[in-house]
């Protein structure tokens, strides 16, 4: 004899919907901090890619500073001594991401980026132009831990700490563009947002999130 479970019961679980899914696109606009030169530095980046059954995350992510910094660069004999200086870089990367820890209220990530970019030096010639150096290719490893806590069925809260290591450069050029890298993150999930409303379920309800639901 067939039982059928009451259509409530059919719906999986909201606080694992999205984990459930073979695969899924993922958006994400990456806002990095960072220290370059004993500088407090923003990085934007923005990042598209596939989740693959709530676990693995790959994909591509554009990245540039948000302001320049002043370089340790030589400055070029031909150049007065007044030239003041700033260091430019930007890369795309590729990354994967892997899911440590998954529970309903928690989740625990490792990364790694691998970039490649491109990076210049801009000279502010005192009562002269604006020249700018040739430029260098760069290559970047940027490995990081990251987690959250979901505070809603759609919505969460977290923090990651990494190291951006430049590789295949000189080594002036890989001290002023390595260093530590850490971030705060708000983070909507889009397609349980659509499932809270959708089902018109409580916008700001903790069901599903207890172990006790």
């Amino acid at each position: 004899m067939l039982l059928a479970l009451p259509a409530a019961a059919q719906r999986p679980d909201y606080a694992t919907d999205s984990a459930q899914l073979h695969r899924r696109p993922v958006f994400q606009l990456d806002v990095r901090n960072s220290i370059l030169n004993r500088n407090f530095v923003t990085l934007l980046g923005l990042k598209l890619g596939v989740e693959w059954r709530g676990r693995i995350r790959t994909g591509l992510g554009v990245y540039f500073l948000s302001s320049p910094i002043p370089t340790r660069q030589p400055l070029p004999i031909e150049l007065p001594p007044a030239t003041r200086t700033e260091l430019r870089f930007r890369y795309v990367a590729g990354y994967g991401e892997y899911v440590l820890l998954r529970t309903r209220r928690w989740e625990l990530n490792t990364q790694l980026q691998l970039g490649v970019g491109k990076s210049y030096t801009r000279y502010f010639v005192p009562a002269g132009p604006v020249l700018r150096s040739p430029k260098q290719v760069i290559w970047l490893a940027e490995p990081s831990v990251a987690g959250h806590m979901r505070l809603f069925r759609w919505f969460s809260l977290g923090t990651g700490l990494g190291w951006r290591q430049p590789i295949f450069v000189s080594e002036l050029l890989q001290q002023e563009l390595n260093g530590p890298v850490f971030y705060g993150r708000a983070k909507i999930s889009l397609g349980d947002l659509y499932k809270t409303l959708r089902f018109k379920r409580r916008l700001f309800s903790q069901h599903g999130l207890r172990a006790d639901n």
